[in-house]
């Protein structure tokens, strides 16, 4: 099985300031990296992060650290459909949703993450599915061209039309120059059809 190890974000000159944010807000440890870049991005980078807690509670406890702490909240914690979350925007611009699947609290809030997902927006998720699959990804889950799930390990990946995934976002779809995102793993080194890049933590 390919898995994720880290996911690096590319950021501005303040790189020391949110890599606190990630370490003390997020407790992400070596999964979130931050590497300096001065490469042009604007608007939507394509892609979006989920960290998936326990309850409501928990959900409401981090956004409300995370937006102390510089963040923006683009979307309030609310309940819907699928559970409860909100969406947030990071110093560096990086767009998280923090959600449970949980609608009610069962105790004290804690910072537990039950899980982190990489979810990237493509222009066409089949062919981008057929592109991972040759690269020795695992397919967890898949419902025709619309969703795909890998199982990359502590990290989840997911293919998601970029439409879409700006939509649930709450963002407009606009945006150009570089995703500033590097995925680091053991699938190798590469860039994907939506140009996105991989590379080795040995790299």
């Amino acid at each position: 099985m390919a898995a994720i190890e880290s996911v690096i974000i590319e950021v501005a000159p303040t790189t020391q300031q949110v890599e606190a944010f990630y370490a003390d807000v997020f407790s992400m440890g070596g999964r979130v990296q931050v590497r300096p870049s001065e490469a042009p991005t604007t608007g939507f980078r394509g892609f979006t992060m989920s960290l998936v807690l326990s309850q409501p509670a928990s959900v409401n406890s981090l956004m409300d650290n995370a937006r102390d702490a510089g963040a923006m909240v683009i979307k309030p914690a609310a309940k819907s459909l699928w559970g409860y979350g909100g969406v947030l925007q990071a110093p560096d611009g990086t767009i998280w949703t923090v959600a449970s699947s949980s609608k009610k609290d069962s105790g004290p809030a804690n910072m537990n993450i039950d899980a982190m997902v990489l979810q990237l927006g493509v222009a066409d998720v089949a062919a981008s599915k057929q592109f991972y699959l040759e690269r020795g990804l695992t397919l967890a889950k898949s419902f025709g061209n619309r969703y795909v799930e890998f199982d990359t390990g502590t990290i989840k990946l997911t293919l998601n039309k970029r439409s879409a995934l700006a939509k649930t976002a709450g963002v407009s779809l606009d945006g150009t120059g570089s995703h500033r995102l590097l995925i680091s793993g053991d699938a190798g080194t590469f860039t994907d059809p939506d140009g996105f890049t991989w590379e080795s933590p040995l790299d």
